[in-house]
Formats: C-alpha cells, structure tokens, sequence
C-alpha cells in the first residue's frame, strides 16, 4: 500500500508539469484514507492542453518505428514496476490485490500488441482497372491518424484501459489528451511517467484530471479534437455522440451481461465460473456476470453450486491476497446498489445469499437474488456491484429472449454440449460478442470487444481500435 504521506500530481502539458489552484483527494474505498492529490484543470489548461497536442502533431515528429519502440519500451517499464502499480491500483481503486496484479499484467500485453500494431499500420491497393473510368490510375487507400484524439477513461480497470486507449491511439499516429477518472488517477499519473521515460515526444501525451461536465466537454466540445473515445455509462456517452457530431467517437458502454446456461450444457462449470466473474471487484466491470438465465432442467443443481460458492468468497480489506471481494468504489455506489437489492425484493425477488454490509459497513456481500421481475433494475439496468439475478426458463428460445430484451449488448455467455444450439444462440443473440461455454466477462486483450445497442458503436482491442482511431484517405496516381 502505499504511504503515510499523499503524493501530489501535476497535470502534464506539451512535456511540462503544470500545477493549479485547485487540487482533488484521491481517496482509497475501503478505509476512506486519502491516498494522493491531483491537479485540476480548468477550461484554459484543458484548452492549453489540445493546443500542445495539435501543435505536437503538426510537427510531425513521432515516426512509426519511434511510436512502435516507445510501446515496447512502455511495456517493459511497467512490467518492471508491476508491484508499484498493482499497490496504487488496490489502494486508489479498492481492487483486491490479486486481481490488481493481473490487470497489471494485461496492460503490459496490451502495450505489446499496441507496439506490434504500430509496425504493421498499412493501407491498401485499390484496383482500378476493375472498372473502365480507371484507367491506367493506380489507386492506394492510405490509413492516416485522425490528428488530437480526447481519451475519456473510467475507474474500474485504472491501467489497462486506460492502456487500451493509449497505446492504439498513439499507434495509429495521434496525439492524445488524456483524462481518467479522478477517483483512479494516481495510476494514470504513473503511467504518464513510464510514457515520458519511454521517450515518447513533448506533446504527443498530455494528462489533465478533473470532472466530465468541466473538463470533459471542454475536450468533447474543442474544435481542434477530431476523435473521442470514451468509456463510461450509456447515457453519458451517447450525449458525447451526440455534442460531436461532426468528429469520430468511439463508445464502449454499459451491459447488463447475460450468462445462459442449456439443458446440456456444462453447469457445474459454468456455476463456478460465475462465482468468480460475477463478484470480482465486486462486479464494478461492464461484462461482470449479472443476469443467469437458467434452463428448468439444471436450475436447481446450478443454484446450490453457485450459492455455495459464493458463500465462500473471501470479502474484505483488499490488500489482502486472500481477499476476493472488496469495496465499491464510494459509499455512494455502495448505498445505490443496496436500494437496488431492496427494491427487487420488495418486488418479489428472492435474496438467496448477500443483501447486506459486512465489515463493518465497508463492503457489499455478494449478493444472489432469484427470479426478479424483468422491470426490476437488478436485472434490467447494468447493477455495477456485486449482485448476480436469476431467472428460471424452459428452453434455450426463451432464454435468448430474455437475454435479448436488455437494451444493452456488450458480450453474453452461453453453455452448451450441442453445435445445432451454439450456432442458434451465436446468430440469435444481439450482442457485439457471444462466448460459447464461457462466461460473458472473458476478455483477451487482442480480441476485438465492443457491443452493439446501447453497449457502444465500435471495437477495442489493439487491432481494432487502431483502425477506430484513425481513418482511410485514397490517393490516385495516373503517369
């Protein structure tokens, strides 16, 4: 953990460290400790900020190969740090400690596919004999970067997506303003550290902290932005589509993830998957298990696994290595998702394990709730705590249904031993990832993730968010 004395971080500008005459605590959730102390800028450092990113970009000076070896280079330097930043992780963002390590050990491969991409960014020949207007032209579509990209990032995973954002973003060829959440900024603060050692250029990175609705819009509203990406809760990030419409936005939104398990699927496996998956960080990730949609036939089987298992899970102070479930991110979260779980029972639910604070009011037990009625929030808004709801069908139709009605659809999740039903949920399901015999909340970060509806309009992984994150200009050469 980290010390007695709160560090304190400056915004980062055109390469300076800049302070202001406004400062945030940053606070760990478990203990209400402050663990550290950011800048916060105001509309002129946000301004100040776009400005030393379009002027890094006009001069040009950040070659692929150069963008390719800062990433490596980032890389290994996190590696090389992944206790001091798996300790930042767990105090700021109250991440159990295991859990903190291996996200740790993501950003490290996401910076290394992100560097990989950054060698291989290409465009493509156009051929434009294939028509009769072609003539003897040659035709080439180049991938060109779309210039000052404003990057938007939320509390849950502090470093590697904020990583996932980064490094694509400056693979592509941009110049990036970044804002994390205030509540986890300590981590961007040493990120943006590792990318200065790294040698990435004056300008090319800048980091402000501070709130959506001041330093967010202001990013959001600049003429000078040509490209958002933003990860965050539904509302607010379609109101960024919609403030931007002349620029490239990129969503990666809520869920309400769906884990369906068949007649004939794997149900002992599938129970203990979801012990994990539902309440890990006590369930503050947007694939987190929430809705399971359970065939009648091994419901009852299922159901006594799962809330074995889940009556085992360790909940407490998260720097702990044996702690599975720690704090929501502020009391608020936590007091929300409470009046959550009250609400679905007193509309009929049935609390099957959970539904109450535990130590010493600090956490949220996991918490199992059964057959809530589809209006309740619990199972038809995205809960972001440790929750999981149940509900009982009679076939694998009704259960693609049920999973269906939610207006989000990030990944969903679907056990079962028959190709005849895998195939029917894969084309059935309206989600942007369907994941057979696994769980909804699997991520690999090379994997394109990205949902559809109200989960988001694009893909991330490096791959993917590359090309999200830059844009095709044709180019016709005629002898």
């Amino acid at each position: 953990m980290m010390g007695d004395t709160p560090s304190e971080h400056s915004l980062i500008i055109g390469g300076d460290h800049v302070r202001t005459g406004d400062c945030a605590d940053v606070l760990n959730p478990y203990d209400g400790s402050v663990v550290g102390r950011v800048a916060i800028a105001g509309p002129s450092e946000v301004d100040r900020a776009v400005e030393a990113a379009a002027e890094a970009f006009r001069r040009n000076d950040f070659p692929q190969h150069e963008r390719a070896a800062v990433l490596r280079r980032a890389a290994d330097l996190v590696e090389w740090r992944q206790d001091a930043f798996a300790d930042v992780i767990c105090s700021e963002a109250g991440k159990p400690i295991a859990a903190a390590t291996a996200e740790v050990g993501r950003a490290v491969q996401t910076l290394r596919f992100s560097a990989a991409e950054a060698l291989k960014l290409t465009g493509e020949t156009v051929p434009m004999q294939a028509s009769d207007t072609g003539g003897e032209k040659l035709g080439i579509a180049l991938r060109v970067p779309l210039g000052v990209v404003a990057l938007i990032s939320p509390f849950n995973f502090p470093l590697n997506l904020v990583v996932h954002k980064v490094g694509p973003a400056i693979a592509a060829g941009n110049s990036v303003v970044l804002k994390p959440a205030t509540e986890t900024a300590l981590t961007a603060a040493m990120l943006a550290d590792v990318l200065i050692e790294a040698g990435t250029p004056d300008g090319w990175f800048n980091l402000v902290y501070g709130s959506g609705s001041v330093v967010g819009n202001r990013l959001v509203e600049h003429d000078l932005v040509r490209g958002i990406s933003f990860t965050g809760s539904s509302p607010v990030g379609w109101g960024i589509r919609t403030k931007a419409p002349d620029k490239k936005v990129c969503l990666e939104l809520g869920s309400t993830a769906p884990l369906i398990v068949d007649a004939d699927g794997d149900w002992a496996t599938a129970a203990d998957k979801a012990t994990v998956n539902a309440f890990s960080y006590s369930g503050q990730s947007c694939v987190s298990v929430q809705r399971i949609i359970l065939h009648e036939s091994i419901a009852d089987r299922f159901i006594e696994r799962f809330v074995e298992g889940v009556g085992k899970l360790k909940v407490g102070d998260p720097s702990r290595p044996d702690t599975h479930v720690g704090p929501l991110i502020n009391p608020g979260e936590r007091d929300r998702v409470l009046n959550w779980v009250r609400e679905a029972e007193a509309g009929g639910a049935q609390i099957l394990i959970g539904g109450e604070l535990v130590d010493d009011g600090a956490c949220l037990a996991p918490t199992v709730m059964l057959e809530p009625d589809r209006s309740q929030r619990v199972w038809c808004q995205e809960v972001f705590g440790p929750v999981a709801a149940i509900r009982v069908v009679p076939d694998l139709d009704a259960a693609i249904s049920e999973a269906n009605e939610a207006s989000y659809g990030l990944q969903a999740g679907v056990f079962t031993a028959t190709v005849k039903n895998a195939l029917k949920a894969a084309r059935g399901l309206e989600f942007g990832g369907v994941l057979l015999n696994e769980v909804p909340t699997f991520r690999s970060d090379q994997m394109p993730y990205g949902g559809v509806k109200d989960s988001g309009n694009s893909k991330e992984g490096p791959a993917y968010a590359v090309r999200e994150l830059s844009e095709l200009r044709f180019l016709s050469l005629e002898g």
